[in-house]
């Protein structure tokens, strides 16, 4: 099955939940523009990216089970598995409204963020927890009767969390209005992209899957777990590259990071690496919204061969992971694929 057909299968289960979420709301006596302004807020805010995280759910669970395709595997087995992974892209789609609200973004996705929609504002708040809500309905619609039920709210729930302490950390490291960036440091970098990113994007779909796999032993959780969280960093760490060296024309975007005050890899790596006059040109030009300051940065940048470092750094985190994996033990069922799976989706990806 090609990789679209892949995401379109996925994609047809969506309405199906959309309408059972409706028919709860329905059951609770909600009036008839309440039940339609939660479904636009569904389909506004969950179905529109890569929908890599859901995927990853599928494609984690049929690698598990020695399946080869997606048709190997019968159709309430698929739905089921489906669910889960919409389940994470609700929790992404959560973040997401929440994040633009409190980063004041324009644009999400190639369109307005949904608290700028008319009509919609601060109401977004609102929608931001009917969506995570959402995850929980569907679990316990989904899930209730299987003996690993209690695993997958522990997991949402211990994920949830993590995220929104890598949230807690960038925000008060790196606010827009206020630049700071004796704050900043590779190892609070490290910590931010590591809860913010890797454990709801890497960790939480290999390990629904693995639930779902009856694969649920501590010490496969655990070695799953010691790949896919610096393999979250690293994916992160390629963004922050990206967006300073990436060309906007294979990236699909002109890179924000030094005008936003972001607390990229890049910018720590210089502050690492700098002479006190490259400092001094630093703390007076990033973070500011003007192009000559953003230029004067990259000229830093470049001095500095972050570039360089940064291939360096690839090959060795690379290296290291594929160390990691090739130790992984099997004895139990786990299998290797599922984690040398990601690491062919990030390595050397540009965009």
């Amino acid at each position: 099955m090609s990789k679209e057909d892949k995401r379109n299968k996925f994609l047809s289960v969506f309405p199906k939940l959309v309408d059972e979420l409706k028919s709860i709301l329905t059951g609770y006596g909600m009036t008839a523009d309440a039940v339609q302004w939660y479904e636009n807020s569904l389909n506004y805010n969950t179905p529109g990216g890569k929908l890599n995280r859901g995927l990853s759910v599928v494609d984690s669970y049929a690698i598990l089970k020695g399946k080869k395709s997606y048709e190997e595997l019968s159709e309430e087995e698929y739905f089921k598995l489906a669910t889960l992974g919409w389940c994470i892209e609700l929790l992404q789609a959560y973040f997401l409204v929440a994040d633009d609200m409190m980063d004041k973004s324009i644009t999400r996705r190639g369109q307005p963020c949904w608290y700028r929609v008319e009509e919609v504002g601060e109401i977004a708040i609102n929608d931001a927890f009917m969506l995570e809500g959402a995850i929980y309905c569907l679990l316990k619609n989904h899930f209730k009767q299987d003996s690993y039920y209690v695993e997958l709210l522990e997991l949402f729930h211990d994920v949830t969390f993590q995220t929104e302490l890598g949230q807690l950390l960038d925000l008060i490291t790196a606010p827009e209005d206020n630049v700071d960036l004796d704050k900043f440091s590779l190892d609070r970098h490290s910590f931010i992209v590591r809860f913010k990113t890797a454990y709801y994007s890497f960790y939480l779909p290999v390990a629904l899957a693995m639930h779902a796999a009856g694969i649920s032993d501590a010490r496969d959780l655990k070695q799953a777990q010691d790949v896919l969280i610096p393999l979250g960093e690293y994916f992160q760490i390629q963004d922050d590259y990206l967006d300073c060296f990436g060309k906007p024309e294979d990236i699909g975007k002109i890179g924000t990071d030094i005008q936003d005050n972001k607390c990229s890899w890049v910018v720590n790596t210089a502050l690492k690496l700098c002479s006190p006059e490259q400092r001094k040109v630093l703390d007076e030009n990033y973070g500011r919204k003007d192009a000559q300051c953003e230029q004067k940065c990259r000229k830093i940048f470049e001095d500095l061969r972050i570039d360089e470092r940064y291939h360096e750094y690839e090959e060795k985190i690379a290296e290291d992971l594929r160390a990691l994996i090739a130790r992984a033990d099997e004895s139990r069922g786990f299998k290797r694929d599922v984690l040398t799976a990601f690491l062919g989706k990030v390595y050397k990806r540009q965009k």
